[in-house]
């Protein structure tokens, strides 16, 4: 991984925050719920897009981590997920994510005034950013990737691919059990408990969904050279459900640099006893550190290249 600050600055401000619970209206006007998190003089802005079958709602403890340390932070619950409208596991199509996210983003924006923008995308949510960066050019200033679902599982054959896709064309709205292994989340035993007692969590996917997962997945395969901002990209190394490779192999893929500057475009980071929620993990405290003091100086980079400019 690239070099920056070992460790994050201790809370600025232990006043309430303000909480905001919302809907606001996606793709195709469905009402999406989504969160916030203020603190008093935010310094920047964090917007948070889950994974498969979870919620906003779980990322409470990091959005008060950050929040806590100068980061307005910003989560919506997908379509067809927790408190959000629409069928459970469903879209017509992957761009259904990316819009959405277009809408939710410019919430954010909106909200956030001037301040950075950071882009943290989990698993299925880190595949919907990536996608986001490599089509879309978003306006943000970076993106950190946690679990992303870049590589297909090796548990899901050949013929299991061919099957979603023939489901696709016959019956895309069949709801089925995805079968995601919840034991695999976490190595501590009272995250795995937590999640599989969530009543907004679940574990359908429709064969359009499952479709345009694997389709999504292949699309974006090695196109790291069409993102244009920096991207911090993290896994755990005892991930079972979204392969480390994809990662890895993502991460080879992006600029060097970031146009104009020295500075890494690029970093990377396994953690080696976390699992696939390193977030909900033994390492969360050091995931959390790390992903904060590289925002910040992504932060000091853009500061001092502006400066060079003028």
């Amino acid at each position: 991984m690239d070099s920056f600050a070992a460790n994050a600055p201790e809370p600025k401000d232990e006043a309430p925050l303000r909480r905001v619970e919302s809907h606001f209206n996606g793709h195709a006007g469905i009402p999406l719920f989504y969160r916030s998190w203020v603190p008093r003089a935010p310094v920047r802005s964090l917007a948070i897009v889950h994974g498969f079958g979870e919620h906003s709602g779980r990322y409470e403890h990091v959005a008060t981590w950050f929040s806590r340390r100068g980061t307005a932070v910003y989560s919506f619950d997908l379509r067809g997920h927790g408190r959000s409208a629409g069928k459970r596991g469903h879209v017509e199509s992957f761009a259904d994510y990316l819009n959405d996210l277009d809408f939710f983003l410019g919430r954010v924006e909106r909200e956030s005034g001037s301040l950075p923008i950071t882009l943290l995308g989990h698993s299925m949510g880190g595949l919907i950013t990536t996608a986001y960066a490599v089509e879309r050019s978003p306006s943000v200033q970076s993106l950190i990737t946690s679990g992303a679902a870049l590589a297909l599982s090796s548990e899901l054959s050949g013929f299991k691919i061919t099957l979603a896709r023939l489901f696709n064309k016959i019956a895309p709205r069949l709801s089925m059990n995805a079968g995601l292994d919840a034991s695999a989340i976490s190595s501590e035993s009272e995250e795995v408990k937590r999640y599989v007692e969530d009543p907004l969590v679940h574990g359908l996917s429709t064969a359009s969904h499952a479709a345009a997962l694997i389709d999504q997945i292949e699309r974006v395969r090695g196109r790291g050279a069409e993102v244009e901002i920096p991207m911090f990209v993290t896994h755990g190394a005892l991930d079972r459900l979204c392969p480390p490779t994809g990662s890895m192999a993502f991460h080879q893929s992006l600029p060097g640099t970031i146009p104009g500057s020295s500075a890494p475009h690029a970093a990377f980071r396994m953690y080696e006893r976390s699992c696939h929620e390193i977030l909900n993990d033994v390492e969360r405290e050091q995931v959390m550190t790390d992903m904060l003091d590289w925002i910040e100086c992504r932060e000091k980079t853009s500061r001092l290249y502006a400066m060079r400019r003028h």
